[in-house]
């Protein structure tokens, strides 16, 4: 692929926020996209609705939906203490990224996710600093952990 012509890694749907990765190196971009590499990515997930321990279970274990069977390979509460009220953040790791897949399970369940933010890429964090429309180029060390496996 020339230089220049930029590649998004994933997407984000409409209601979704959060880290964004774009290459000018196609090999790179599928080996980050594609499900046989099994690139984590991670969300933050305010959710509307109360999940008991056993919602979460089934969440780590398999919830079937329409185009296969998604399972989180972790998901905790943002913040334990928080108790009480109709919203609760989750942070969530999945190893693929099908459409709307983190809505979708939380929905099998009857809950609602109302806020998403993808807070990792791989080994790439979203930094903390970096404001909604600001971008910046990886440091070289950020960079060689993407071509790790």
């Amino acid at each position: 692929m020339p230089p220049g012509r930029w590649v998004a890694v994933g997407r984000l749907d409409i209601n979704s926020a959060g880290l964004l990765l774009f290459t000018d190196d196609g090999e790179l971009a599928n080996r980050l996209m594609h499900p046989r590499y099994e690139v984590e990515r991670e969300y933050s997930a305010r959710v509307q609705g109360e999940l008991r321990a056993a919602d979460l279970e089934k969440l780590r274990h398999g919830i079937h939906l329409e185009d296969g069977l998604a399972a989180f390979t972790r998901i905790e509460p943002a913040d334990p203490r928080a108790a009480g009220g109709t919203n609760r953040w989750y942070r969530v790791t999945l190893k693929e990224g099908r459409n709307r897949e983190v809505r979708r399970m939380f929905e099998a369940l009857g809950a609602r996710v109302s806020r998403l933010l993808r807070v990792r890429y791989g080994p790439v964090e979203l930094p903390r600093d970096l404001k909604p429309g600001e971008w910046r180029e990886l440091p070289r060390a950020s960079l060689e952990k993407l071509f790790v496996k």
